[in-house]
């Protein structure tokens, strides 16, 4: 791929492109990609004009712009994400049922937590997680899971860097952290109140394919509700859902 001459190449500017689309600003204008991947106007015109061109974008009845549904397609072909939301859904429905409050399903991806489903009571309480969402490995039950049981290169990696706080009870001291990741290897699962919401507690597990950690399944439950129903629910259902993976190789 031919590069700019600040020096990033054709594909990187691509990916700045979509990067600019969340979970909250789903639809753009040229000129708004253009700012916030920080490119020239006139090469953020091009790349979107090339990608509505591709069916990577496209444009809404007011012309701005938008994810395409072909990026939806192609993301999904040969997905492993897709294999493994396949096999964890009807167990997370399942936990759901029982639990009635939020049921999710998350991967490390990039240092982060990358929630690849949610299930949702519709009386449940507060949760901020979304679907595609994000957040940060030491500050979700998730993610402390995936942490926990992640590389230990990786895992120094996120212990040297400043762990910011997502609420006032969020772990932040690396000696802590590492003593808690520990812990979450030991028992197998973590219990974690406050640490994205002072109302919330979350409970995770690890799910394995093959012995290998690649996923965390996890319930969010108001702060005072009792945790042993669903950790015995989490792990029931990660077992299941390790036993549908290895079936689906």
């Amino acid at each position: 791929m031919a590069n700019s001459q600040s020096g990033d190449s054709m594909t990187e500017r691509i990916v700045r492109v979509l990067e600019t689309f969340t979970a909250d600003r789903t639809t753009q204008s040229a000129t708004e990609i253009a700012r916030r991947a920080e490119l020239p106007s006139s090469t953020a015109h091009r790349i979107v004009g090339e990608l509505i061109g591709q069916g990577i974008l496209e444009r809404d009845d007011e012309g701005r712009v938008r994810l395409g549904m072909r990026l939806w397609e192609l993301a999904l072909r040969g997905s492993s994400a897709l294999r493994l939301r396949q096999a964890a859904l009807p167990h997370m429905e399942q936990v759901q049922a029982r639990i009635r409050e939020h049921t999710q399903l998350a991967v490390l991806e990039n240092e982060e937590a990358l929630f690849l489903e949610r299930l949702s009571d519709p009386t449940a309480g507060a949760n901020i997680t979304r679907i595609a969402g994000r957040l940060p490995l030491h500050a979700s039950s998730s993610g402390l899971v995936l942490l926990a049981f992640a590389d230990p290169d990786l895992r120094e990696r996120v212990l040297a860097q400043p762990l910011r706080p997502v609420s006032a009870e969020t772990v932040t001291d690396a000696d802590a952290l590492r003593a808690l990741l520990a812990s979450i290897r030991r028992r197998g699962h973590v219990v974690a109140p406050g640490s994205i919401e002072s109302v919330s507690t979350g409970v995770a597990v690890p799910v394995r394919d093959h012995g290998e950690v690649v996923a965390a399944l996890s319930v969010v439950l108001p702060r005072q509700a009792p945790t042993t129903e669903p950790i015995e629910a989490l792990t029931s259902a990660a077992a299941a859902i390790e036993a549908d993976l290895r079936r689906m190789h």
